[in-house]
């Protein structure tokens, strides 16, 4: 065995863990099993004192420090899990626990890291932004830095899940799936499955939008995201750690990358078999499962998803329970053309047949033409084309919207907004932190000329707003236009082509 390794192992062995943390379930996820055709067990990490594995390395590391170091106190930076772990720590070797996180924490994560005696400053939108100020106040005050995921005692402290696995299952084991964000937890988990039972798969998830540490594996060298999605906050890292980087690359045998409707339908999965709400983060490890046992057709096999983190603002289960369904493919969303002529909306209901309607969204707009919005409930994606060749055997063209984010955010709450006035119209989607100044931001930088058109925003519950906006600009000014939304520094798409906008909209 290579010495590296055994050195983690021996790290993993003697890691001090259970002072704060307890030995969590590996529950058999019964409904799942028998959807899936395979044996799904959990690892319920969601189920420790702080609702996530975090407090496992904190604390290893914690503990190792000196009275001395314990007297200058400590400082961390994290989105939320690792704080509690780090506060819970502080609080249990009786010392001062300073913790920088994101303003787009979910409150209920800087609540509960302040319940536990955290001092909480919150700096910047993301993970990288709270790291770059707590080494700051290090350097400032002389604390000690304790990372949420680069330092060897943290990645053991994490790597006694893998350990408590292969001590829970000892039958054969296809595979375990870990949700990535620097890449701590994956880290000190394949250490320990690959020194003692390397035949396991190790299978790392992402984000779509978060993914640093497969854009890093894929390109042999460390890379930093310009930005990351924020829906999955605890592993919204834009560059992962050095040490977490070369094991991860070493011993992780693959990944897969998830959508938030993929992670949204995890979290209704766990809570159907569970009856516990993982927060985002929490459920990526089933969602990735599903989709490796969709792309290679397994069958018959043990599979084991950490579910990690179950800190869940309430406000975001809204979000979560509209797009569960998109992300399970249980529906087609379709916009479908017709005869604007009696009988044309019977037809239509008849072509759908005994099918379940979610939705119909409809407004009269042309003499000749209909548009609908409609919404059907399906048991997989596959119906899709045949619906649609369904409806094209009556004369209506559909299409499919599924994919499509201005439909499903926005134009399916609001269809019907044609206008004869809106000339020059430019339509962009726009996401921005959630916290105050943020609109006014947006609008105190318009040019007086340039007039808004439309405007739609719906708070759903997220760590940012998703607002649509249509802004008449005369063709002159385009160009100072799209530099002055770039200066913004929100992440926008430019919705003016899209075809949904010119059926419904425009």
């Amino acid at each position: 065995m290579e010495k590296r390794l055994l050195d983690y192992l021996q790290k993993i062995l003697n890691a001090r863990v259970y002072d704060v943390a307890i030995e969590s379930r590996l529950d058999p996820a019964t409904k799942l099993s028998q959807r899936l055709g395979n044996q799904i067990w959990l690892k319920r990490e969601d189920t420790q004192p702080v609702h996530s594995f975090k407090l496992r390395g904190a604390y290893n590391k914690m503990v190792r420090l000196s009275p001395d170091e314990l007297a200058r106190g400590v400082v961390c930076a994290s989105a939320g899990n690792h704080a509690q772990g780090v506060a819970l720590s502080a609080r249990r070797l009786g010392c001062q626990a300073v913790i920088v996180m994101p303003v787009t924490t979910p409150t209920l994560k800087s609540d509960a890291v302040r319940s536990l005696g955290g001092q909480v400053i919150l700096h910047g939108d993301s993970y990288s932004d709270a790291y770059a100020h707590a080494l700051e106040l290090e350097k400032k005050h002389g604390y000690i830095f304790v990372h949420p995921f680069d330092d060897p005692d943290v990645i053991a402290g994490q790597g006694t899940v893998g350990m408590e696995i292969l001590r829970q299952h000892q039958h054969p084991l296809h595979a375990v799936f870990v949700a990535i964000g620097g890449g701590g937890l994956i880290s000190g988990v394949a250490a320990y499955i690959k020194a003692v039972r390397p035949e396991i798969k190790v299978i790392g998830v992402q984000m779509t939008d978060s993914r640093a540490m497969l854009n890093s594996v894929t390109a042999g060298e460390l890379i930093s995201l310009p930005d990351v999605g924020l829906f999955s906050d605890g592993t919204a890292v834009k560059k992962v750690g050095q040490e977490t980087y070369r094991l991860t690359r070493e011993l992780v045998d693959d990944f897969v990358t998830v959508d938030t409707d993929a992670v949204c339908a995890a979290i209704k999965d766990a809570f159907e078999d569970t009856r516990s709400i993982l927060e985002p983060a929490g459920a990526m490890g089933i969602a990735g499962l599903k989709q490796y046992i969709a792309q290679h057709n397994l069958r018959g096999e043990s599979l084991v998803a950490i579910t990690c983190g179950a800190n869940m603002n309430f406000d975001r289960l809204r979000f979560v329970a509209e797009r569960a369904e998109a992300g399970e493919e249980r529906e087609a969303l379709l916009a479908v053309t017709i005869p604007e002529e009696r009988g044309s909306f019977r037809r239509l209901c008849e072509t759908i047949g005994p099918r379940n309607v979610t939705e119909f969204n409809y407004r009269i707009s042309h003499e000749r033409t209909a548009h609908v919005l409609v919404g059907i409930s399906i048991n997989n994606r596959g119906e899709v084309p045949e619906i649609r060749r369904s409806l094209a055997t009556q004369g209506f063209s559909a299409l499919d919207l599924v994919d499509d984010e201005l439909a499903k955010e926005h134009l399916r709450y609001m269809v019907g907004g044609r206008s004869q006035l809106n000339a020059n119209e430019q339509l962009y989607r726009f996401e921005f932190p959630e916290r105050p100044g943020a609109l006014m931001r947006f609008l105190s930088g318009m040019h007086p000329d340039w007039n808004i058109s439309l405007f739609h925003y719906r708070n759903q519950g997220a760590d940012y707003g998703r607002i649509l906006v249509g802004i008449q600009v005369p063709p002159a000014d385009l160009a100072t236009f799209r530099t002055f939304i770039d200066s913004l520094d929100y992440r926008y798409v430019d919705e003016t082509q899209n075809p949904v906008y010119h059926l419904f909209l425009c």
